[in-house]
């Protein structure tokens, strides 16, 4: 298992050692100071490699421990992460997100208070055998809770229910196309 940021200007190839990384200080310096990092944590679990995608935003007003926490349970839903598989420590995930590690401790501890996550002695922290099941739920909760407080703005402005539909199929093609 390993970890490396996207931005490929930080890292430099080694044919002996993989990535190495090249003072990331010099880039960050100079990006706008509300900007946020996508990192990819890479898992290998046998020869199929899963991808985890995380997104920092400290200007979106959701705390960033509760980002990290959401993030790992997403990946966990969606399968990116499997029951059994151990997650980056906490000073990589701290190092790679450009974040206090007290914020991904602080993340782990919930995740660990909900028994999604689950401390291996001499090991790391692995994700729990019932763990999908809870983010799946979780997953969804959110993401109802989040749309329930979309529907209440727009009956709200006074939307009606075919404006709204084609708000909702106009941002659903335009988000698949940007996964793309």
């Amino acid at each position: 298992m390993f970890a490396k940021s996207l931005i490929p200007s930080i890292l430099q190839e080694s044919s002996t050692l993989g990535y190495t990384r090249i003072s990331p200080n010099k880039i960050l310096d100079n990006l706008w100071p509300f900007a946020y990092r996508t990192t990819t944590v890479v898992h290998h679990s046998d020869e199929q490699a899963n991808r985890m995608f995380f997104q920092i935003n400290p200007s979106n007003g959701v705390p960033v421990y509760e980002q990290v926490a959401r993030q790992i349970m997403f990946a966990v839903a969606s399968g990116s992460i499997l029951p059994g598989e151990l997650i980056p420590s906490v000073r990589e995930m701290a190092r790679e997100l450009a974040i206090n590690p007290n914020t991904v401790a602080r993340a782990f501890r919930d995740l660990q208070d909900q028994n999604i996550l689950q401390t291996v002695r001499g090991t790391g922290v692995a994700v729990t055998k019932g763990a999908k099941s809870k983010c799946v739920n979780a997953r969804t909760r959110v993401i109802r809770d989040r749309l329930r407080d979309v529907f209440s703005e727009a009956r709200q402005s006074q939307l009606d229910d075919e404006e709204l539909k084609e708000i909702i199929q106009s941002e659903l093609h335009n988000s698949k196309k940007r996964q793309r």
